[in-house]
């Protein structure tokens, strides 16, 4: 999905989440389950662009580890990320992160901050397949890894989407977003994409690199590409990058996930 495409994507609070638990898929319905296995505390977030409901109620704290699952409903379209390096008011009001920070709000209802790694699906679209991606269009923070799992599955079609590399290990200095507290003080936290660092058409696609055919790979995003295959790296990365699953799949969405 293009970056201006994603941003557009609005929020309203709707459905509850729940803790994982066996039995927990209900027939036609698509469940998420997330799971944190990086060495850190991250706050999960959700922001949907085509309906009133939040899953996952918006966001919510996961530690390292553990498992959190809940109901997508049909029609769904939106975007999972991680917020990192977060510190919560005393009163528990809100919330600020290092990176991934949907404005100060434990359950988000804007975007999260770039440089930031998405997840991002649509269910029963076209055909009434589910279309779903992990983007490094807005940047990255952390790897996220997208697997398609239950009886319906198809292991041929419903492929990995994801970004298993570390890309804050390889990201040039000017991309470099270092942390500015506690243990990650100095430490390269986020690696930003070249069109928030540099803010040209041609790293934007936007202007006269406005389409598929004016606006092609960069240095910066066959860097992404070749961390993270399984993954989009620049706006019109699609043909290895978008991934689709029959209907009645379910999701595990994994954080800091193992290579594959």
């Amino acid at each position: 999905m293009e970056a201006a495409r994603i941003a557009s994507f609005l929020l309203l609070l709707g459905v509850v989440w729940s803790r994982a638990q066996p039995g927990a898929e209900a027939a036609g319905t698509t469940v998420f389950t997330l799971r944190n296995n990086c060495t850190f505390t991250i706050w999960p977030a959700t922001l949907s662009g085509n309906s009133v409901v939040a899953v996952g109620g918006g966001g919510f704290e996961l530690a390292p580890g553990a498992n959190v699952s809940f109901p997508g409903p049909t029609g769904w379209s939106g975007r999972l990320w991680a917020r990192t390096g977060c510190v919560a008011a005393e009163t528990g009001a809100s919330l600020a992160c290092a990176t991934g920070d949907c404005g100060g709000a434990v359950s988000c209802t804007l975007g999260g901050a770039p440089p930031v790694t998405l997840a991002e699906f649509t269910l029963g679209g076209a055909d009434g397949k589910d279309f779903y991606d992990v983007s490094l269009v807005d940047g990255y923070n952390v790897g996220i890894g997208v697997a398609a799992t239950g009886a319906r599955v198809n292991s041929s079609t419903c492929g990995y989407a994801g970004c298993v590399g570390d890309v804050n290990a390889l990201c040039p200095a000017e991309l470099q977003v270092a942390g500015k507290e506690g243990d990650e003080e100095g430490m390269t936290v986020a690696c930003r994409s070249a069109c928030e660092a540099f803010g040209t058409a041609e790293y934007c696609c936007t202007g006269a690199h406005g389409g598929p055919d004016s606006c092609g790979p960069t240095k910066y995003s066959r860097l992404f590409k070749a961390a993270c295959p399984a993954a989009y790296s620049y706006a019109y990365d699609d043909p290895t990058s978008t991934f689709t699953c029959g209907a009645g799949a379910q999701y595990l969405i994994t954080f800091c996930p193992a290579q594959q």
